[in-house]
């Protein structure tokens, strides 16, 4: 697998990772809920709509585009963007792609999107005035091309999907970019996929809370297959209010094991 760079000197100055949020569908705090979590005066514990952005090789890739988007890369520092991958189609994941309009002019094809081809039909449903012959003026323009199982490039950037299932019957993607593999809104991790995964150095997977859950991974289950693929470092993302304020759980934590939090900044090292 490339690992995005030509030396692990050069991926070490060029490759970081920021979570631009790390919350569950709902955010934290939760609209209409007073837990201690959601009153917690702890920025750890605020979470907007889990999205990421990898910086590689001079490129600036979005993963996922919640409704939040426009307060995340504003927060971010306002940089420019590349492309943007898409792990499903659900509406905090890609709820905030029309806020992707004033990068669309950079793009004389329109702006990049990577998705499975069910993402694809739905952001053509969604959103039919951003596509065809005579668009409304100033409406986002989007290039969009369908990925499946295969390795692809963005430049000269190689991504690997990583197939999950949400539910039984609904498949999602993660993606690994040379040693960073990065998967949320997983339930069932198939065996091939934890082959795919393993030897990363990072490894970012959901943790939505402590009970059991029909289509995220609770606490246990996302330390299991961290146990399994036995990362380097891993860190739990798409975090609900449930799951406890960040200064209780992440001391209990195994070894190697952190919670993510809004505009935590990574350096993937290998």
């Amino acid at each position: 697998m490339d690992d995005c760079a030509h030396s692990a000197s050069d991926l070490r100055a060029t490759m970081t990772l920021t979570f631009l949020g790390t919350g569950t569908s709902t955010g934290v705090p939760q609209p209409l809920c007073d837990c201690q979590v959601c009153r917690s005066a702890d920025m750890r514990d605020n979470r907007m709509r889990t999205s990421a952005l990898l910086r590689c090789r001079g490129k600036n890739i979005l993963l996922d585009c919640g409704p939040d988007f426009r307060t995340q890369i504003l927060r971010a520092g306002n940089p420019h963007l590349d492309a943007l991958i898409i792990t499903h189609t659900h509406y905090d994941h890609l709820g905030g792609i029309d806020d992707l309009r004033p990068y669309c002019p950079g793009h004389p094809d329109g702006f990049p999107i990577y998705c499975r081809a069910d993402v694809a039909a739905d952001i053509r449903a969604r959103m039919p005035y951003c596509f065809g012959d005579h668009p409304y003026p100033g409406a986002p323009r989007f290039d969009i091309h369908v990925i499946d199982t295969e390795p692809f490039f963005i430049d000269d950037i190689e991504i690997t999907p990583l197939p999950v299932m949400h539910k039984p019957d609904f498949p999602i993607t993660g993606f690994r970019v040379g040693p960073l593999s990065y998967v949320t809104d997983c339930k069932i991790m198939p065996r091939h996929t934890i082959e795919l995964i393993r030897g990363s150095h990072t490894f970012v997977i959901n943790a939505l809370r402590h009970t059991a859950h029909p289509s995220h991974l609770n606490l246990q289950e996302a330390l299991d297959v961290i146990s399994e693929v036995r990362p380097s470092r891993a860190l739990l993302t798409h975090i609900s209010h449930s799951l406890g304020r960040h200064a209780d759980i992440a001391p209990t934590l195994p070894e190697g094991v952190m919670l993510a939090y809004d505009s935590l900044t990574l350096d993937i090292d290998i």
